[in-house]
């Protein structure tokens, strides 16, 4: 709880609303719901502002290539905002191990943007991201 509320209030709401489409759902894994709810957290290491969301969402629709580039770097100046967008999953998930989350709700904080195609996942492991993954996209 004490990570959750250093999110921001308008990611605060995006996670209860994803939270919310996966209990709607059904769901009720414990680590699925953690992850649901902390799944941003890494984005406390670097707060956005409005303006850099809007410069990430236009970014990734025109020169998706670019903002995969241009997340690789080091936060600082015009482009931290694509360095959050990309590494926010690692450092969310280090938070979530610190604050001791279990093993299953860190990796999926830690994957959640991952593409699930050609990854290495337990079968579990990847039907709760998948899960978690639509709610995050429909919210």
């Amino acid at each position: 709880m004490a990570l959750f509320l250093r999110l921001q209030p308008s990611e605060q709401t995006h996670a209860l609303r994803v939270l919310q489409s996966l209990q709607k759902q059904g769901a009720t894994h414990p680590d699925l719901l953690t992850a649901a709810l902390l799944h941003d957290i890494g984005k406390i290491q670097v707060p956005l502002r409005v303006w850099e969301r809007v410069l990430i969402v236009l970014i990734k629709r025109l020169a998706p290539k670019k903002a995969i580039t241009w997340g690789n770097l080091k936060p600082g100046g015009w482009k931290r905002a694509f360095v959050v967008a990309r590494q926010h999953p690692a450092w969310g998930a280090a938070l979530a191990a610190q604050a001791s989350t279990t093993e299953l709700a860190m990796r999926l904080i830690q994957n959640h943007q991952e593409d699930l195609s050609g990854g290495d996942f337990d079968p579990l492991e990847h039907r709760l991201l998948t899960l978690l993954q639509e709610a995050d996209n429909q919210n």
